[in-house]
């Protein structure tokens, strides 16, 4: 597969954000009088947009009821939560490979473009990437298919040269909605079973499976 662009999904592929995606879920049902599930029980939650998220932990569609929750949950998590995260061993030198092999990196993450970028930076990541992409905060581009195909067209970029790795089923039915190749990672939140499940065309069971996936010699 000749690649020359990769997409990064965030959460769960470069850094492992459980402390405070949990830790701010918890805090967000607790404001509305609910009585939270435990961290272990909430990992389901780290990938998919928010709203999904929400809608199913309270049992709800109603949108000013899971608008209240998110409210709680960035007021927690633009200052505290942003910052419970931390890298993947050798996502570092995994990145700094890949772009010193000639190819172009992005972050297609669901989670919003401002605190994304605010966690690239955060981790020095800044300089290994060619862009940024995330959702707005109102939820535009959080399904990851709407996302992918913003970069697409933002970049220029053709299908048949564009691979999108990330671990949860989001990322392989974004990539396969637009054709694009996918690599599926067991280490983050998804399961081998649930990436296979949705067609993922490689499987990465660590950060430095991945450049060999990528780099053609």
């Amino acid at each position: 597969m000749p690649f020359s662009a990769i997409l990064f999904d965030l959460d769960g592929t470069l850094t492992d954000p459980k402390p405070g995606i949990t830790g701010c879920i918890q805090y967000a049902l607790s404001e509305l009088g609910y009585k939270p599930p435990n961290v272990d029980e909430l990992h389901w939650c780290i990938g998919p947009p928010l709203k999904d998220s929400f809608s199913q932990l309270l049992n709800t569609l109603d949108s000013t009821v899971i608008e209240q929750a998110i409210l709680h949950y960035r007021c927690r998590f633009a200052t505290i939560g942003l910052f419970e995260n931390s890298l993947y061993p050798q996502i570092t030198e995994v990145l700094k490979a890949i772009r010193f092999a000639g190819y172009k990196t992005f972050v297609a993450t669901s989670k919003p473009y401002i605190y994304a970028t605010q966690i690239i930076e955060y981790f020095g990541l800044s300089l290994l990437f060619d862009g940024v992409y995330g959702s707005e905060l109102d939820g535009t581009r959080s399904i990851k298919g709407d996302l992918i195909h913003h970069i697409l067209l933002t970049e220029k970029l053709l299908p048949s040269t564009v691979v999108m790795v990330g671990d949860r089923s989001h990322d392989i039915i974004g990539a396969k909605r637009h054709k694009i190749a996918s690599i599926g990672v067991t280490y983050g939140y998804g399961t081998e079973e649930e990436l296979k499940a949705h067609g993922a065309d490689l499987i990465a069971h660590s950060p430095s499976d991945i450049p060999k996936l990528i780099i053609r010699k």
